[in-house]
């Protein structure tokens, strides 16, 4: 955790909530929302922006929609010094298949997402990696991840609306959309800069902005485009991200206690996977007595369904992308 810690007022805070909600609405919006002027509203984030509070503006992309298969690997490390740490990490960093590179505290030393179209793919990228890489992995865990519902940060807030939790859901099974060349790359330009302007992605890729507008219509009305986010270092706040892996006596409770728990402002996502724990679910508090809170409530709430829980924090990221690479 950043031990650099960050002050900043309710405006602030419901600033980070439009912008998480939606962050290519106009600052003029946004200031109406928060019952500020635009200018002091693009201060305000200019100066969060600084601060490091701000670190990013992405575009949710559904990667499902494009044909893609998503699968997740945790490895338990073993015999490795520092510079055959770096060199694993580096390897899954720079290789092409990889979406998301990172270490956690807790049951496993590495976590490693990759989207691929074919299942043979996935196949010859885990070989060459046994090939370098298998003495050094004393574990190896994977799963196919299969849906993602993301819910507001309501956390940062001073009081929210229960109806308002859910946001985003990216899942798989959905029949594939048929793309072109020219989407893939305006959401490249877009998955790294959701604020991007129309003009300038028309400018960059040498299209009329009515094209521009056209085709970013089209890939929102198809569900490809998820939403317009910020990428915001809640550890400078004083927050603390918390995943919780549980196993359920009763797999038939899951959907009542995903019903029950998504009202809780702290919980950010729910993953679904095949082949590992029954249920996912990742808060953000600012203790951990907040989350044993949180954990004793929904024990209590469902006794006899919930088998046992563990947990992981502190995530360390390596590699994030948005979009895979074509």
């Amino acid at each position: 955790m950043n031990n650099i810690m960050v002050k900043i007022d309710l405006k602030d805070r419901k600033i980070l909530y439009e912008l998480d909600l939606d962050s290519r609405q106009s600052f003029s919006k946004i200031g109406k929302k928060v019952g500020i002027h635009k200018n002091v509203v693009a201060y305000r984030i200019n100066r969060l922006i600084k601060k490091g509070v701000i670190r990013h503006f992405y575009t949710v992309i559904d990667s499902f929609r494009l044909g893609y298969n998503c699968f997740r690997i945790y490895i338990v490390l073993r015999h490795v010094n520092p510079a055959i740490k770096k060199e694993i990490i580096d390897y899954f960093v720079n290789n092409k298949y990889t979406w998301w590179v990172g270490s956690f505290e807790g049951n496993y030393d590495l976590a490693v997402v990759i989207w691929v179209k074919e299942l043979y793919d996935f196949h010859v990228f885990w070989d060459k990696t046994l090939e370098k890489y298998r003495h050094y992995f004393l574990k190896q865990v994977f799963c196919n991840y299969v849906q993602l519902q993301l819910f507001r940060h309501s956390f940062i807030l001073d009081k929210y609306k229960r109806s308002d939790r859910e946001k985003w859901q990216i899942r798989g099974g959905r029949k594939k959309v048929e793309t072109d060349e020219l989407d893939f790359k305006i959401l490249k330009l877009l998955a790294i800069d959701a604020r991007i302007q129309t003009r300038e992605i028309a400018k960059k890729l040498q299209i009329t902005i009515n094209t521009a507008n056209n085709k970013i219509k089209k890939l929102l009305k198809s569900d490809i485009i998820q939403g317009f986010r910020v990428d915001i270092d809640y550890s400078k706040l004083g927050y603390q991200f918390f995943k919780v892996n549980i196993d359920l006596n009763d797999y038939k409770e899951r959907k009542k206690i995903i019903s029950y728990i998504k009202y809780n402002p702290h919980l950010e996502m729910i993953d679904k996977s095949i082949g590992y724990f029954d249920l996912e679910l990742d808060f953000w508090v600012e203790e951990l007595n907040q989350l044993h809170e949180i954990m004793d409530n929904l024990t209590t709430k469902f006794p006899d369904s919930i088998k046992n829980y563990t947990y992981v924090h502190d995530p360390k990221k390596y590699k994030m992308l948005y979009i895979p690479e074509v």
